[in-house]
């Protein structure tokens, strides 16, 4: 008789011991898991920066090599506005119109008239403002120095940078003396050519007032 008084009053006497030992797998799994996770992320790392120590060590792919001073002597060619680095060397008009024979006019025409194949070069002075502008080097380009910067640098278009210096002062003068903004009588070097005045000269916005000075 002394059993059953036991069993009904504590009827769920296991039931506690059962919860507390769920718990305790809970908390032990949990822990399990947490700990192959870190070794997950610490072998992870560890891959990641052998990666990164071994791409480091793997010499650069061997594309070209370094260029010579004289490689970047032929190419650093640019002339400013202002004319600063204007190679040595002169040009006379009629020398000019004597290289432009030979070398421009198949592309560029008589008297810098232009054809299919090239741009037109001379006229249209004062035609900006009107309802029909022609932008030629005369008309448009604001400073004579760049002209010869660019006839120099990328002229001819079939044989880029073949000209000498003198050529290209010569041919400067030729070009600019189409439309008077030169003498026929010019002869174009390092200090007579930034002083020469276009027709567009104040047609631009100088956004670099400290470098570039009209």
């Amino acid at each position: 008789m002394s059993e059953t008084p036991l069993r009904e009053r504590n009827p769920q006497t296991h039931l506690p011991l059962v919860g507390r030992s769920n718990g305790r797998s809970a908390q032990r799994e949990a822990v399990r898991v947490r700990g192959q996770n870190t070794i997950a992320l610490a072998i992870t790392i560890s891959v990641l920066a052998a990666g990164i120590a071994a791409a480091a060590q793997v010499a650069p792919p061997r594309l070209g090599r370094a260029a010579t001073p004289d490689e970047v002597a032929k190419v650093d060619i640019s002339i400013p506005p202002d004319g600063k680095g204007l190679p040595p060397g002169s040009g006379t008009v009629a020398q000019g119109a004597q290289v432009y024979a030979q070398k421009c006019v198949t592309c560029h025409g008589e008297n810098g008239a232009g054809t299919p194949s090239g741009d037109r070069l001379s006229g249209g002075v004062g035609s900006l403002a009107s309802g029909n502008a022609v932008k030629t080097v005369n008309s448009y380009w604001p400073y004579a120095t760049t002209v010869f910067d660019y006839i120099r640098r990328a002229m001819p278009i079939t044989m880029p940078q073949s000209l000498s210096n003198d050529e290209a002062y010569a041919l400067t003068a030729y070009i600019l003396s189409l439309d008077n903004v030169v003498p026929m009588t010019a002869t174009l070097d390092a200090q007579s050519l930034p002083r020469v005045q276009m027709p567009n000269r104040n047609g631009f916005v100088n956004w670099e007032p400290k470098t570039l000075k009209p």
